[in-house]
C-alpha cells in the first residue's frame, strides 16, 4: 500500500470535468486506488464516489493504492491534481 497527502489546486476542485480526468488517469493502472477526504474514503474510479465528497480548491486529501502499480498510481494522481488539472489555462 502506497500513501500520500496532496491539496487540491484548482479553484473550483475536483467537480465533473477534472473528476472525469482523475478517474481517466486512475484507469491507467491495475491498483485499487482510494480518495480520503476527513474520514470518508472513496473509490478513485467512480464519478459519484469523488463528487460526493464535495472537494473544493485548497482540500487536503490522501490518495491511497494497493497493488502492483501502487507507487506510480499515486504518484501519477499526486501530478495531476499539482498541476490544477490545467484549468488556469482556460
Amino acid at each position: 500500500m502506497f500513501v500520500k497527502d496532496v491539496t487540491v489546486q484548482n479553484q473550483v476542485g475536483l467537480h465533473a470535468r477534472p473528476a472525469t480526468f482523475f478517474i481517466q488517469k486512475a484507469n491507467e493502472f491495475k491498483s485499487s486506488i482510494w480518495i480520503e477526504k476527513e474520514d470518508r474514503r472513496v473509490n478513485a474510479k467512480s464519478l459519484l464516489g469523488i463528487l460526493s465528497l464535495g472537494i473544493v480548491g485548497g482540500t487536503t486529501i490522501r490518495i491511497i493504492a494497493d497493488g502492483a502499480d501502487e507507487q506510480d498510481a499515486v504518484t501519477g494522481l499526486v501530478d495531476l491534481v499539482d498541476s490544477g488539472f490545467a484549468e488556469e489555462a482556460r
